[in-house]
């Protein structure tokens, strides 16, 4: 149950006994606060030291340094830099004869606890001037401040505003807050009708996240793991970033807290985070405090789990190389971070750093105490313990591993700004006193803190840097980031490396650059890593939303016929026109090719071919009738019918090349018409041919009409008859919705089908009923005449003709629907070329066989004979 607890007791336990005579001797000299005496006085809340919270056998303050407290934790103390940076400015404006000339700036600074239950501990110490809080009561009067600097956290600002409201001291805050995306302003603290006399240094910073945002989008990062403190910026934050990222298709694989300000909790290990449970999560985003993100890595044990790449997104985590100095363990664990960061300048800052002795700013307990912890020594004035006097000439130009404290960092910038903001208020408001005459009042402490706001309200300057600096909230800047990359040295060695840059002028207006060759990434990467729930849906492909699942985890499906996708993760594919089609792989549309039924075509090719050799055949069958025409087997079945019968076949072939080649208007209006009419000539033929054997028998028999039908040859009237009604319907056809070039785009993948269009579809299947139906009549006809007896009657060969050209049209009908494109076009052909080759072998080939090859039955004395002898 607490076994966590327990390990870091003992931890803070081992640690504390090397030093423990160091802090028991020193303690004696600690003092809640610190003074510099000056004709004005500005109050200053500066997170010095921390409460590690816990039972109370280890409740105690805690100096967060690397010599004493939590060296596995914390290497730097960042928050020096604040001290060293108010010393600074404090130290610049009294020796400026144009700001405030004759008038001394001083400081009174107290320690501020970011956490809820102590918040009011260092102002009402302030207020009262003692470690007793009494209310509305001050012990001492001299060090009474006209305002006060106050808030590395918007929370502390928050906390303390309502009871600095009641005396109506300006308050500026200068921690980085945000409005509406991350940035160094909070719009908690922009609420004036809430804290009217709270001023904000930071300007609003509306571009960090879209800077994030820009990041993760160049290098195709859709699924990473968001860590933020667990305060009201880390939660801004996140609900700015997750707002972000879903116009963007980026997903949260998990969220997790940064505990602010070490608090220590008893804990069973529940709870605990794990990153290993994402394994496909190899970006991670940090909003929050260095040590709190190494205080996190060490209760979750982080540091020997799988190395990721961490967004480092907080601006003040620019002390890394310092913070990890010496530290294997931490320099590998975060060999590869992305870093985001702020140019920041003050001119001279260094140069003071450097040139600081111990002998500076005697009495100043917190000066002090910078010497015992980084040098390891005591000034003069404050020998305790073990510690050696320090050498009068030890400064920090010598001193190893300091980058925390020389490169200035976003809220040292703005303490910097602060200061000579209200310095340059106070000045123009000792200006206006002079103005209205009030210049023989030389007592600075009768000035109240309200009658300052005017004046920062109003206050413009450019600072040394060439910063323009006012507490306008709208004003337009533009905000350039540094993406920086940390990098491992040598074992105990790191530094960063500008890598890229993120430039935002307006929300509309931004740019990032990387350069990809200088970053170097986790040694567990060979290359750029990938962070993504799915891997991305290539060209060809689209991605489908898995249900109850995030955005960033989807199935990849093969684009449907006829679409394509070009780009990657496309959430639908793309619909290729009818001329083009996809190719193999679906990425991209090809122009579709024109195509026909064509004598090259392997068909249309083997079609014409039939329909050639049927009409050589059916030429021969004439010539052979034309031979041996006055036998009597060509004479008795009417010579004139059969060579009519002849012709018309002859025509039917030919006319299926009409059909074949390339289709053009004359060729489309000729193709069914021409089929229409000589299927006509040749089934109205036929049905003469039928009609002329049951009217001979007829004439045989007593009765005058059947002979004098036959005589007046009625049968003749038959053709023009037949032939005549179907050219009345094709003239009709043609009057109404002729045929055309159409053209097929969808039948065939890859080709535009350019055939003829019928035009009237109930046209083409009035035809087709009215060729029916003279084939059903020539059939029925030729059926009751089959048993006619009679050597020479055909009736038998007609009636079996009939039989093959009504079943090769009867399956025509079913499979002409079911075929499209070249494939119809073929049909027809085919049925053309079947059934008028059914005529002619059923009714012509017997009689060129007996002709050809049995000369001595096509005589009539043989067949008279034959009739004898079978009598």
């Amino acid at each position: 149950m607490y076994f966590t607890f327990n390990c870091l007791f003992l931890l803070l336990q081992s640690l504390f006994t090397p030093v423990e005579m160091t802090r028991k001797s020193c303690y004696e000299f600690w003092n809640p606060s610190t003074y510099m005496k000056a004709d004005i006085i500005l109050g200053a809340f500066i997170p010095i030291f921390i409460l590690l919270e816990g039972p109370k056998e280890i409740q105690q303050f805690i100096w967060i340094q690397p010599d004493i407290v939590l060296e596995n934790i914390l290497l730097q103390w960042k928050n020096y830099q604040y001290l060293m940076t108010l010393y600074f400015a404090i130290d610049e404006i009294n020796k400026d004869t144009h700001l405030l000339p004759n008038v001394t700036l001083g400081f009174h600074i107290y320690n501020a606890f970011n956490f809820h239950p102590r918040t009011l501990e260092g102002p009402l110490m302030w207020l009262s001037g003692r470690n007793e809080f009494i209310p509305n009561y001050k012990c001492k009067t001299q060090y009474k401040a006209l305002g006060i600097i106050s808030g590395t956290r918007s929370e502390y600002s928050a906390g303390i505003g309502s009871l600095l409201e009641r005396y109506k001291i300006p308050q500026v805050s200068f921690a980085l807050l945000l409005q509406v995306n991350y940035g160094p302003f909070d719009s908690m603290l922009s609420d004036k009708d809430t804290f009217p006399s709270l001023y904000q240094m930071s300007p609003k910073d509306t571009a960090l996240t879209q800077g994030v945002i820009s990041v993760l989008l160049h290098f195709g990062w859709k699924w990473v793991g968001v860590i933020v403190s667990d305060d009201l910026k880390g939660m801004e934050f996140l609900s700015h970033l997750k707002a972000e990222m879903v116009s963007e298709d980026i997903c949260v694989a998990f969220t997790k807290s940064l505990k602010t300000n070490w608090k220590v909790q008893y804990t069973s290990g529940v709870g605990l985070a794990n990153l290993n449970h994402h394994p496909q999560v190899n970006v991670n985003i940090l909003y929050g405090d260095i040590d709190d993100l190494l205080y996190f890595c060490l209760e979750n044990k982080l540091l020997s789990s799988r190395r990721k790449v961490w967004i480092m997104a907080k601006l003040h985590l620019v002390y890394l190389e310092s913070v990890f100095f010496k530290r294997k363990d931490l320099i590998n664990f975060f060999t590869g971070s992305l870093l985001f960061s702020k140019k920041r300048n003050i001119p001279g800052f260094k140069n003071f750093l450097e040139s600081l002795t111990p002998s500076y700013y005697p009495g100043e307990f917190y000066f002090y105490k910078f010497w015992i912890d980084k040098f390891d020594c005591a000034p003069p004035a404050l020998l305790c313990g073990r510690n050696k006097p320090c050498p009068l000439n030890i400064t920090l130009k010598n001193k190893e591993g300091e980058n925390d404290i020389m490169i200035p960092s976003e809220a040292s910038y703005s303490i910097w700004n602060t200061v000579y903001a209200v310095a340059h208020a106070i000045h123009n408001m000792f200006l206006r006193k002079t103005e209205i005459g009030s210049h023989e009042d030389k007592n600075h402490d009768r000035f109240l803190p309200w009658q300052l706001h005017p004046f920062l309200r109003k206050i413009q300057f450019t600072n040394t840097a060439g910063d323009p600096i006012s507490f306008d909230e709208h004003k337009n800047h533009m905000e350039i980031y540094e993406i920086q990359n940390f990098m491992k040295y040598t074992k105990q060695h790191s530094y960063l490396v500008k890598v890229g840059e993120f430039v935002s002028k307006s929300p509309q207006d931004q740019s990032l650059f990387i350069n990809e060759s200088l970053i170097k990434w986790p040694n567990n990467f060979n290359q750029t890593p990938q962070s993504v729930c799915t891997q991305s849906c290539g060209p060809g492909f689209w991605k489908i939303l898995q249900e109850e699942r995030p955005v960033c985890c989807f199935s990849c499906v093969p684009c449907p016929e006829k679409h394509i996708s070009n780009l990657t993760d496309q959430q639908k594919c793309i619909a290729c026109l009818i001329q083009e089609y996809p190719n193999p792989e679906r990425n991209h549309c090809l122009p579709k090719s024109a195509t026909f039924l064509s004598f090259e075509d392997p068909l249309g090719m083997s079609l014409a071919c039939m329909a050639l050799g049927f009409s050589v055949s059916t030429a021969a069958v004439l010539g052979i009738f034309l031979k041996y025409q006055d036998s009597p087997i060509i004479k008795a079945n009417n010579l004139t019918l059969s060579y009519i019968l002849l012709i018309s076949l002859l025509l039917c072939f030919l006319c299926s090349f009409l059909f074949i080649g390339h289709p053009n208007t004359v060729s489309c209006i000729l193709q069914q018409i021409t089929f229409a009419l000589v299927f006509t000539l040749a089934l109205s033929t036929v049905l003469a041919k039928t009609i002329t054997v049951i009217l001979a028998f007829r004439a045989l028999k007593p009765g005058r009409t059947m002979r004098r039908l036959f005589v007046l040859g009625i049968y003749n009237a038959v053709i023009p008859f037949c032939v005549l009604i179907q050219l009345i319907t094709s003239g009709i056809w043609l009057a109404t919705s002729p045929p055309y070039i159409d053209t097929d785009s969808y039948s065939e993948h890859a080709h535009i089908i350019i055939l003829c269009n019928n035009g009237s579809v109930t046209a083409f299947y009035c035809m087709l009923v009215y060729l029916g139906t003279l084939a059903l009549g020539s059939f029925t006809v030729a059926f009751l005449a089959r048993n006619l007896p009679d050597t020479f009657n055909e009736a038998k060969f007609l009636t079996f003709s009939m039989v093959v050209f009504c079943s090769v049209w009867v399956t025509f009908v079913p499979v002409y629907q079911s075929t499209k494109a070249k494939a119809m076009v073929a049909v027809e052909v085919f049925s053309i070329l079947a059934s008028s080759a059914g005529l002619l072998a059923c009714i012509f080939f017997p009689k060129c066989y007996i002709i050809l090859r049995e000369p001595d039955k096509r005589n009539l004395k043989c067949f008279k004979n034959k009739t004898r002898i079978k009598k």
